[in-house]
């Protein structure tokens, strides 16, 4: 999916072309992920589409729920869509850093490999 290390960092504007369809994927993945967190708590809850809404912002956000559950289903729905809300918060924040980690690692192993700037190396004294 990314260039090899022994291409040349791709110019700006591949790069921005990468970042965006990142954010496409993250984005999309955020929206699945709201939808199916309010369709469960409208029927597990009987909440509101716009209090199902926060509920699933809120804990896709990693801030926690605003209606505390009373329906059974509705907590193991709650206490489930918490845990995986979670795991979408770390997935989407590594699909969104990864192009821009892999183009500062691209650019310093480039820069060291071809000499096109100062590289810190470690010397020791003998």
């Amino acid at each position: 999916m990314y260039e090899r290390h022994d291409v040349p960092p791709l110019p700006v504007r591949h790069f921005l072309r990468r970042l965006a369809a990142h954010f496409a994927v993250a984005f999309l993945v955020m929206l699945v992920s709201l939808l199916a967190g309010m369709a469960g708590y409208a029927y597990y809850e009987h909440l509101a589409w716009r209090d199902a809404f926060v509920n699933s912002a809120m804990l896709l956000g990693g801030m926690g729920p605003v209606n505390m559950p009373v329906t059974d289903g509705g907590k193991i729905f709650s206490g489930l869509f918490a845990l995986y809300a979670g795991l979408v918060f770390l997935v989407t924040a590594g699909v969104l850093l990864a192009p821009v980690v892999h183009r500062l690692l691209h650019k310093f192993h480039w820069i060291g490999k071809h000499g096109d700037g100062a590289v810190l190396r470690d010397k020791t004294v003998s």
